[in-house]
């Protein structure tokens, strides 16, 4: 028997149905492609109603933020774990851009329904969300680790700002690469990057 709903919170049972229709959204759209991934198409590869959708997520625009959501969040978790387990600044930028591809790597799903999601066809954005969704706070994190190895003078000067926008610029043509040519080297490209950005940033 499923748990009651209490104080307005999901029970577990309407957790894992959500969890469900969550993957179920991943694969429709990163195989179809947002215009193509109706809500039917949802529920029948979920295996349920299109009800059933609906009573989770009021429209497809709803569940997609959802899903969208959900996949920054593993992706976040991934690379702020690898930063976590780094023993100063510098190795900290290697894990942040071996994270970010290695993540990418391993979930080229989740890579399709972010460019489907977040890009309509005019190459605009199509939900605007604030925090790690905002594309002007996307590479801040970087800035701020940069910022960090400079006050340390383990970076040479420069703009943080700018370089990390170079970076993240060079971490998402590699991935585009992959994504386009699935015999791209990724383990290779992501090598070539990490020595390159440490070469550009480190103090002489």
């Amino acid at each position: 028997m499923a748990a009651r709903r209490t104080g307005g919170k999901p029970t577990f049972t309407e957790q894992a149905r959500r969890r469900q229709l969550i993957e179920a959204t991943i694969e429709v759209i990163s195989a179809r492609g947002y215009g193509g991934a109706s809500l039917a198409a949802i529920a029948e590869h979920a295996g349920v109603s299109k009800a059933a959708v609906l009573y989770h997520f009021g429209s497809k625009d709803d569940l997609a933020e959802a899903t969208l959501g959900h996949v920054f969040e593993a992706f976040g978790a991934h690379v702020l774990d690898r930063m976590a387990a780094a023993p100063d600044t510098r190795a900290r930028l290697s894990a942040y851009v071996r994270g970010l591809i290695d993540y990418q790597g391993g979930h080229r799903t989740h890579v399709r329904l972010i460019t489907e999601v977040l890009l309509d066809d005019r190459g605009g954005t199509r939900f605007r969300q604030p925090g790690q969704h905002d594309r002007n706070q996307r590479w801040q994190m970087l800035a701020e680790l940069l910022a960090a190895g400079q006050a340390e003078g383990v970076f040479r000067p420069f703009d943080a700002k700018t370089t990390a926008l170079a970076i993240g610029g060079a971490i998402d043509n590699v991935v585009s690469q992959w994504l386009a040519d699935p015999g791209l080297d990724l383990t290779a490209a992501a090598d070539e990057l990490e020595t390159f950005v440490l070469r550009a940033v480190e103090a002489s």
